[in-house]
C-alpha cells in the first residue's frame, strides 16, 4: 500500500500567492525520493504538508490510503518525521539526549522507554558519546546527526529532510550520505545538492513555481540539461 499520497494538493501564501498547485504524487514504502527545484519552487512547503505541519488548503494528503485531517494528525506524526534545514529549530532541550527523548515521551512512552529509544537513536547516528552535550556545543555536522536522531527515536517509517547537506564540510557530508543510505527508511529529501540526490535517491521530483515539472528516475532526469535549466537548476557536478 502507498505510504504517502497527495491528490491535487494546493497551498497559498498569506498574501494569496500560490505556493503549491495541484500536486499529485505517491511515495511508496522504502522509496528514496529527491525533491529538487530552484528557490521558491515549493520544496519546503511540500515537506511541511507531508509531515502535517501544514494542512492542504485544497486537495488531500493520505497516509496508508486514509485521508489526513486535523484530528488524525497524531497518526501522521508518529509515522513521518521531518528534519529541518536549521538544526537549531530541532534541538531545543538542555542536552541532545533529552532532545532525542522528547518525541517518544510525547508519544506516551515511559521515561525509561523514551530514554532507551533516544540512546538507541543516538548510537545509530554515531552520537552516543555526545548524549550529555548541549546542542550549542556541537558542530554543524553533529547537530545534523542529532536532529536525525530525534526522528529515529520515534521509529518513524519515513524521514523527510530539508537541505540536509547544507553548510556541512565535505567529511560531514560524506558521513551523512553514508548514514542515510544505511537507514533502510523511506526518504524524501529536499535538496539543492544534486550529486547527493544521485548518491541516495532512485527517484527525483522536480518542482517549478509550485508545480511538478518532472517525476522520474534520478539518473535520467539529472542528465537533462535543458529540463534542469528551465527549472533554474544546473547539471550535477559529475555531469558537467
Amino acid at each position: 500500500m502507498t505510504l504517502l499520497e497527495t491528490i491535487s494538493l494546493s497551498h497559498r501564501y498569506p498574501d494569496g500567492t500560490p505556493s503549491l498547485k495541484n500536486i499529485s504524487l505517491r511515495i511508496e514504502p522504502g522509496e528514496t525520493v529527491a525533491l529538487i527545484g530552484g528557490n521558491g519552487a515549493g520544496k519546503t512547503t511540500l515537506l511541511h504538508h507531508l509531515s502535517g505541519i501544514l494542512l492542504p488548503m485544497e486537495g488531500q494528503l493520505l497516509l496508508d490510503g486514509s485521508s489526513i485531517e486535523k484530528r488524525t494528525l497524531p497518526i501522521l506524526r508518529r509515522s513521518v518525521g521531518i528534519v529541518f534545514q536549521n538544526s537549531d529549530d530541532q534541538l531545543f532541550m538542555p542536552t541532545i539526549l533529552e532532545d532525542a527523548a522528547f518525541g517518544p515521551l510525547n508519544m506516551g512512552l515511559s521515561p525509561e522507554e523514551a530514554e532507551q529509544s533516544a540512546l538507541n537513536a543516538l548510537e545509530q547516528v554515531g552520537c552516543l558519546a555526545l548524549r550529555d552535550k548541549p546542542p550549542h556545543h556541537l558542530s554543524g555536522g553533529e547537530k545534523r546527526l542529532a536532529s536525525i536522531a530525534t526522528v529515529l527515536s520515534m521509529d518513524a517509517r519515513a524521514l523527510l529532510l530539508d537541505e540536509p547537506s547544507s553548510n556541512l564540510d565535505p567529511r560531514s557530508r560524506r558521513d551523512l550520505i553514508r548514514l542515510l543510505a544505511e537507514l533502510g527508511k523511506t526518504l524524501v529529501i529536499a535538496t539543492h545538492d544534486l550529486d547527493m540526490a544521485l548518491d541516495l535517491c532512485r527517484r527525483t521530483i522536480i518542482l517549478h513555481k509550485g508545480e511538478i515539472a518532472a517525476d522520474g528516475p534520478t539518473i535520467t532526469l539529472l542528465r537533462q540539461k535543458d529540463l534542469l535549466e528551465s527549472c533554474h537548476l544546473e547539471l550535477p557536478y559529475r555531469y558537467q
